[in-house]
């Protein structure tokens, strides 16, 4: 492949990244498995970018004397904007699958109803309360450590649905977002990728590369549980392996 090919290829991976994880206005020139996996693997760029608006919200709000809980909120309520909020719905459908004790199929076709039941509230409502409070108290600490966990936990977010999207995890149905990401990113990328970022965070603190870690750990659980319990991944399964990250990442960098 050409210098020129290859810069195509990552620039239409890109913008497959930003186009389908964010509502930016950028345009998906291509829609392949290709674009697909390029994109994927460049899923933590499109967090870092997600995580440093929030960061940056949240870091102005505590410099100009709000105080760290009205940051918190602000640096939770970013991701969810620019992301249409589709991560927390996706975990919110994925609590009632696992939670409805039906079978496979059955699970499947709870997860794609509009509604949300009381498995994803309750889950949907402790999330948000724990990511809340991890970030009010390294805001009271600083706004340096607000923010910079703040970035940590959207970039280990998207590093997740790098790994989810590695070769050997099929999809549950034939459409969708989940399928058309599903097996698309070779392990080794996969793997290259995590620790690229890992060692990217290391400078920060410990804790931040250490967040990204576990935070990708507690993901994996979630995948594998997913795949056992639905035969595969869908949209809502990558939503859930976002702020599953996210979360565990934000609780390490805490203590």
């Amino acid at each position: 492949m050409s210098a020129t090919s290859s810069r195509a290829a990552l620039a239409d991976g890109i913008r497959f990244a930003f186009g389908t994880l964010t509502v930016l206005p950028v345009t998906v020139t291509r829609w392949d498995r290709d674009a697909a996996r390029t994109g994927m693997v460049c899923a933590p760029l499109a967090g870092l970018v997600v995580g440093l608006a929030a960061a940056a919200l949240g870091g102005a709000l505590t410099v100009l004397g709000a105080g760290a809980l009205l940051a918190a909120v602000a640096s939770v309520t970013v991701p969810a904007v620019l992301t249409r909020g589709l991560h927390l719905d996706g975990l919110a459908d994925v609590a009632d699958g696992l939670g409805s004790g039906k079978p496979a199929a059955h699970a499947l076709t709870i997860m794609k109803q509009s509604d949300i039941g009381p498995f994803g509230v309750v889950t949907l409502v402790l999330t948000l309360l724990a990511q809340v409070a991890v970030l009010a108290q390294l805001y009271a600490d600083s706004w340096s450590r607000g923010a910079v966990a703040t970035a940590v936990s959207a970039v280990t977010a998207r590093l997740a649905l790098t790994l989810a999207s590695r070769t050997g995890v099929p999809a549950a149905r034939p459409e969708g977002l989940g399928a058309a990401v599903a097996e698309t990113v070779p392990l080794r990328a996969a793997l290259l990728t995590a620790a690229v970022i890992t060692a990217l965070a290391l400078p920060l603190s410990p804790g931040s590369a250490l967040g990204v870690v576990l935070g990708c750990a507690a993901a994996e659980l979630l995948l594998r549980r997913c795949v056992r319990r639905f035969g595969g991944v869908t949209g809502d399964v990558f939503g859930a392996v976002a702020e599953t990250a996210a979360t565990a990442a934000l609780v390490v960098v805490v203590f």
